[in-house]
């Protein structure tokens, strides 16, 4: 072990890869959300993270593998979030589309966008919607449990994204007032 003369703590090589890499995915974040994706570089990226373009190449030799990590690192963040907080299984839907909002949302609808002309970037995409697709499917299952079929589930998913999509060209006021009066529509269908 090396000891740590900045915080004159011990930290493991584990331990300091592990916080190499939190910073990276931590700034691709931001920067997708402050820049877009067109924007950023993995050069800007270990910039803004305090870290040496080697260490970002080491963990991450693509600005596809970077951002797409970034998002997979952000989506199980917000997962375990949404689960430790415990929702109400009444308000299961209401959980599901607020999981459509803040950074993750934005960082990826900026990688969505992205990938509809970038070959590369699409193809790593794929699975991570696929782990996006499947948490929330399980997060779902979760706190509503026997409630709603797995259908409803996946259709509720699909309806979310496009709703905060669309949100993104109403104010706060109007979006909030638009999901109050949706949203009961939506869950007093799918409970008949």
């Amino acid at each position: 072990m090396i000891q740590n003369t900045v915080s004159g703590a011990t930290r493991t090589q584990a331990q300091r890869t592990a916080a190499t890499r939190a910073k990276l995915l931590d700034a691709a974040v931001e920067s997708l959300v402050e820049q877009g994706y067109s924007g950023i570089s993995t050069q800007g990226i270990a910039k803004h993270a305090g870290v040496s373009r080697g260490a970002q190449l080491h963990h991450f030799p693509t600005k596809e593998s970077l951002v797409v990590a970034a998002v997979e690192h952000l989506v199980d963040k917000r997962l375990r979030e949404i689960l430790e907080s415990r929702p109400d299984p009444e308000y299961g839907f209401e959980a599901l589309f607020d999981a459509f909002t803040g950074p993750l949302f934005d960082a990826a609808l900026e990688l969505w966008v992205a990938a509809r002309t970038d070959p590369a970037l699409h193809a790593a995409m794929i699975p991570l919607e696929r782990k996006v697709s499947d948490a929330l499917r399980t997060g779902c299952l979760e706190i509503m449990g026997d409630r709603v079929s797995p259908d409803i589930i996946d259709l509720g998913i699909e309806l979310a994204r496009g709703f905060a999509v669309s949100a993104l060209m109403r104010t706060p006021e109007s979006d909030r007032e638009f999901r109050d009066r949706l949203l009961p529509v939506w869950k007093a269908l799918v409970s008949k």
